[in-house]
């Protein structure tokens, strides 16, 4: 198939069974449409149409969002996973006030130099915003070129990489860009799905190599399978006047710049953080919990502590300078801070069993 027909066969379809009222389609300025890209970034629709209104009624400019905190960002971004996407959007945005606060939107080079915005994004951005000729390669544009083309390999290698790069550049159309890059995601969203496809209602159906030669089921290839490892960490809920000790995380590594409980590689390390600090009281073992990350699979462990009657400063807890910052958590009147997901559920959990007991 000619390119042209390519995008109008899609476009032919995207007009009569494409998606048209996602809430960034709507008045598409570039900071609408990238906050949009950033967010759906390894997270289905679906959640991003809950997070999104909530996220721009806070920060409707690329301004408000440049002048929040970090924890105000990462506070509404709790939940959606993969957290230097926000320090990056927090970062890009006190980036573009830095330009002027506009966008630089006529260069590809340009938008990729700003923080957390790689090729595809770059372009979808330009596409959506001003509809300029772009080129995107996201996770479902791969897999349609993959299977349209019959193109096998892991896409993540550089080879397969590149030739999908080309092909997608081939096939972009000279008109109707922003049109024909929301056709090609909607597609692969919506019908070109990672288990069972639905190829009778593909517009590329007759064209398509994985169809005719009947491997719909095995490409895109999958990347070599590794066995996900386990890691083990120890939480201490230390509670002192139904308040819970908090710590920031480091800006990398998992969960980086959100607050979370004290973690300790062993339970012998917690203890002995316990004694250098004279925090005594029944060490409470509480039923573990299992989180996924990518790579591995965390093995959350979380002790309690309950410190009583025992005096205690209203400051940290630390004792030594470098210490993580510390701070006091009161769920009843929580602070504006971002907490992982798995934390937050676990401090919730242990204030339902506060209030039971006092009932």
């Amino acid at each position: 198939m000619r390119p042209d027909s390519f995008a109008s066969r899609l476009l032919s379809w995207y007009r009569q069974h494409g998606r048209h009222d996602l809430p960034w389609q709507h008045n598409p300025t570039p900071y609408r449409v990238w906050i949009s890209e950033i967010m759906l970034q390894q997270t289905q629709v679906v959640k991003v149409l809950d997070y999104y209104p909530r996220f721009m009624a806070r920060f409707p400019t690329v301004a408000d969002l440049a002048a929040a905190s970090q924890d105000e960002v990462l506070q509404l971004w709790a939940g959606l996973g993969y957290y230097t996407r926000a320090r990056n959007l927090h970062r890009c945005a006190q980036a573009v006030m830095a330009l002027g606060g506009e966008f630089p939107v006529g260069s590809q080079s340009e938008m990729e130099a700003l923080p957390g915005i790689g090729r595809s994004t770059a372009a979808a951005i330009r596409a959506f915003s001003t509809g300029q000729r772009a080129t995107i390669l996201d996770g479902n544009v791969k897999r349609v070129l993959t299977r349209y083309a019959g193109i096998e390999g892991w896409p993540g290698q550089k080879t397969i990489e590149a030739q999908l790069w080309q092909l997608a550049e081939d096939l972009t159309p000279q008109q109707d860009v922003a049109a024909y890059t929301q056709a090609i995601m909607d597609l692969g969203a919506t019908l070109c799905k990672p288990r069972q496809p639905a190829c009778p209602r593909c517009p590329h159906q007759q064209q398509c190599v994985a169809y005719a030669t009947d491997q719909t089921a095995c490409l895109p290839t999958p990347k070599p399978k590794k066995t996900r490892p386990q890691k083990e960490r120890h939480f201490l809920l230390l509670e002192h006047q139904q308040q819970w000790l908090l710590e920031r995380r480091p800006d990398q590594g998992i969960w980086g710049g959100l607050w979370s409980l004290p973690e300790f590689a062993t339970s012998a390390g917690l203890q002995a953080w316990l004694a250098e600090r004279a925090l005594t009281g029944r060490l409470e073992a509480q039923p573990q919990i299992e989180h996924a990350f990518t790579h591995y699979q965390l093995i959350i462990r979380p002790w309690r502590l309950r410190l009583g009657a025992q005096s205690l400063i209203d400051g940290p807890v630390t004792a030594s300078s470098d210490a993580p910052a510390q701070i006091w958590y009161d769920p009843q009147q929580p602070a504006a801070l971002g907490l992982p997901a798995p934390i937050e559920k676990l401090l919730q959990a242990q204030r339902a069993a506060q209030q039971g007991q006092l009932f």
